[in-house]
């Protein structure tokens, strides 16, 4: 009698049970993490120690082994990820979606798409970072008003919304990063203990809690008002249309270009294929064939371009170009955003304190290029020039601001009074201008050419 009352009652608990999740189920939330143990995750890569304590993950670091990865064992593709993350203060992590690891890609190498965990004073928290394969795709200088939304010491709550090409992350409830991507459409999550190498980082922790997610029925927040990495080539979303971009290039035509002082697309030197405004490479007896946007913009206005360079290669990129400027036959003159390889090009060397380097304002103004912004000779990079309507301009490369100057101010025209161009009045001063890509005599591409106004 007893051994039947124990089996009843076991199953009117299990009901219960099961009634209880049911309900909770009905919003389509889905718990990764049961809150018991690591059923449904395996490690991957690095040595850190995983464990459950009071309802939570615990990632502990471990000296002198790599980035460890807590993984699902199931892919998700599209997805609304929901997690609550603490890190100590000197501990780096990170959230791991649509992932892969393969043996034919670096011995089983984790790697795609990081949310970034990060208490440290930059501000990139929820910032995209390509794990093992591209590096930054949406770091926090993109978004500097974000900066703020990571607590330290405190429980703070992640929300990813993967659908289709669109990755959305938010932070404690503040929008934070918005990516147009189509490189990795499913994989795997996971939950990193990033490696370390001093001992004084030993030991530190990274916490998770309420991992759930939502795989029916879903959709992306209505798009904030925040910087859109879009990284499809030509492409254009209804989003950055709604906040004003236009494309200066279709990847068919060079309908928005024309030759410097002239009035068509050029039939020698430049071209237009594969989706790419490419200039050739010169025997060295012709340069100086610039493209100028049959457009001006001023005198607020950001200029978005991805460029590809070939070894040693030189070329440019020139904002408030002015036409009736004695260019003495060469390139045509305005502000120039250097693209350059560095280390194959003598040019990096010459100017004053490397002025004349990849992103700097040419022969002015250096720019201070950290060592993860700059992509690999033959790989994409992604520039963009912001001119403020108050003057001040800044250069970003691969999403990271490498310089600022507050053009027509008094350095700005010191400097100018010691540069190449001290003779020409009123050098880069107009209020609108042509953009430029120059022909320097080298092979380089560009693609994903897009304006935006600001008022």
């Amino acid at each position: 009698m007893k051994k039947t009352r124990f089996i009843v009652t076991a199953l009117l608990i299990g009901c219960i049970m099961n009634l209880s999740f049911a309900q909770k189920s009905k919003d389509g939330w889905q718990n990764l993490f049961n809150g018991k143990d690591l059923n449904g995750w395996k490690q991957l890569n690095g040595k850190a120690k995983y464990e459950v304590k009071d309802g939570v993950i615990v990632g502990t670091s471990t000296l002198n082994t790599p980035n460890s990865f807590l993984t699902t064992e199931k892919d998700y593709g599209d997805f609304i990820l929901e997690l609550d993350v603490m890190v100590d203060d000197k501990l780096n992590s990170g959230i791991q979606i649509r992932s892969l690891s393969t043996p034919d890609y670096n011995n089983g190498r984790v790697h795609g798409y990081q949310v970034e965990i990060d208490p440290s004073a930059r501000g990139w928290a929820a910032g995209i970072y390509d794990e093992a394969r591209r590096g930054w795709l949406y770091p926090g200088d993109l978004n500097p008003a974000a900066k703020n939304a990571f607590k330290n010491n405190q429980w703070n709550k992640y929300r990813i919304e993967a659908i289709g090409n669109h990755i959305q992350t938010f932070l404690n409830g503040v929008p934070v990063a918005h990516l147009i991507d189509d490189m990795t459409p499913k994989g795997f999550i996971s939950l990193q203990v990033h490696g370390i190498k001093n001992a004084d980082q030993e030991g530190t922790q990274v916490k998770w809690k309420n991992v759930r997610i939502k795989t029916d029925n879903i959709k992306l927040t209505p798009a904030a008002d925040i910087r859109i990495v879009n990284l499809l080539p030509n492409n254009i979303s209804e989003a950055e249309k709604a906040q004003g971009w236009k494309m200066l290039f279709d990847g068919n035509s060079g309908e928005h270009w024309r030759a410097y002082n002239g009035t068509d697309f050029p039939q020698k030197r430049w071209s237009v294929k594969d989706g790419v405004i490419s200039v050739a490479k010169s025997d060295g007896s012709e340069t100086g064939n610039d493209l100028v946007s049959r457009e001006k913009f001023g005198p607020g206005f950001e200029f978005q371009f991805e460029f590809k360079l070939t070894e040693g290669a030189n070329s440019g990129v020139k904002y408030f170009v002015n036409e009736e400027l004695n260019s003495k036959g060469r390139s045509g003159l305005g502000l120039e955003y250097q693209v350059l390889d560095d280390a194959k090009h003598p040019d990096a060397k010459m100017g004053v304190v490397g002025n004349r380097t990849l992103a700097s304002l040419y022969d002015l103004i250096p720019a201070e290029k950290p060592g993860n912004s700059v992509k690999k000779i033959g790989e994409w990079n992604v520039g963009r020039i912001v001119v403020h309507p108050d003057g001040k301009v800044q250069h970003f490369l691969n999403g990271q601001n490498v310089l600022e100057y507050q053009r027509g101010g008094a350095i700005y025209k010191a400097l100018v009074a010691r540069s190449k161009y001290k003779d020409h009045k009123g050098f880069g001063l107009a209020e609108s201008g042509n953009l430029l890509l120059q022909d320097h005599g080298d092979n380089v591409m560009y693609r994903n050419l897009k304006v935006k106004e600001l008022k």
